[in-house]
C-alpha cells in the first residue's frame, strides 16, 4: 500500500461515511475447549483480537481484491492517518472550543515555549510547515491580537515575532484543558502501552524525519 491509500482510509473515513469507530475487538483466535480465558486487563484487548476499526475494513477488503499484497503497511500509516483525522475534527477538542486550529495552536506553542521572539523562518522549522503555511497562519493569529510582528532594524525584509499578553494568556490556559482531553482520549490505553506506543512512533518519526533530512531536537 502507499501512503495514498492510507491517507484515503483515514479521510474517507471520516468525511464519507460518518459512521463512529465501533468500539469492539473481533476475535481472530479462540483457546482450546475447556481452557478458561486468561483475565484482561481494563485498557487491553484480549490477546489474539485485532480492533474492528475502519482501517481494518479496508484491509479485509484490499485482501479479497489483492490478496498478494502485503496490506502490513496499511495497518500502520492508515491508523495514523485515520486517529489525526479524528483528532483533527473533535468537536469537543478545548483548541476547537477556543477557535483554534491545532497548526495555529503550534505556532503559538512554540513562541510560549521558546520564550522570546522567533522569524517566521524559524516558526516554519519549529512547526514543520512550510513559509506560506507559517505566513498565512502568522496573519490570522495577528487579526486576532495573539501575535504581533515588528521589522528588524538591520534588514526590513526580515520580521519578528512574538506573543501578545492575550496570545500567552490563551496558551495558558486553553494548554491544560487540551492535556486533560488528550488525556481522557488515551484513557483506554494503559499507561504501560502507552509508553510503548509513544516509543513505537517515535522510531518511526525519527527514520522519516532522517529520510526527509529534517533537523532533530
Amino acid at each position: 500500500m502507499t501512503t495514498a491509500d492510507g491517507r484515503r482510509a483515514a479521510d474517507g473515513g471520516a468525511e464519507s461515511d460518518g459512521d463512529p469507530v465501533p468500539d469492539r475487538v473481533v476475535p481472530v483466535d479462540t483457546a482450546p475447549a475447556g481452557t478458561a480465558p486468561a483475565p484482561v486487563p481494563p485498557g487491553t484487548a484480549p490477546a489474539g483480537t485485532v480492533p474492528a476499526d475502519t482501517v481494518a475494513a479496508v484491509v479485509r477488503q484490499w485482501e479479497m481484491v489483492r490478496p498478494e499484497l502485503d496490506t502490513g503497511p496499511m495497518e500502520v500509516i492508515g491508523r495514523v492517518n485515520r486517529c489525526a483525522a479524528l483528532l483533527q475534527q473533535a468537536e469537543d477538542a478545548p483548541l476547537r472550543r477556543a477557535g483554534l486550529t491545532r497548526p495555529e495552536f503550534d505556532v503559538l506553542g512554540t513562541l510560549r515555549r521558546t520564550g522570546h521572539e522567533l522569524t517566521p523562518s524559524e516558526i516554519a522549522r519549529e512547526t514543520f510547515s512550510s513559509g506560506a503555511a507559517v505566513t498565512k497562519r502568522l496573519k490570522q493569529l495577528t487579526e486576532r491580537g495573539l501575535v504581533e510582528r515588528r521589522g528588524d532594524t538591520r534588514d526590513r525584509r526580515v520580521a519578528h515575532v512574538r506573543l501578545t499578553d492575550a496570545g500567552r494568556d490563551l496558551v495558558d490556559g486553553v494548554l491544560p484543558d487540551q492535556l486533560a482531553y488528550e488525556t481522557r482520549v488515551l484513557s483506554g490505553i494503559d499507561r504501560d502501552r502507552q509508553r510503548e506506543l509513544a516509543s513505537l512512533l517515535g522510531e518511526l518519526l525519527g527514520q522519516l524525519e532522517g529520510r526527509l533530512r529534517l533537523p532533530r531536537a
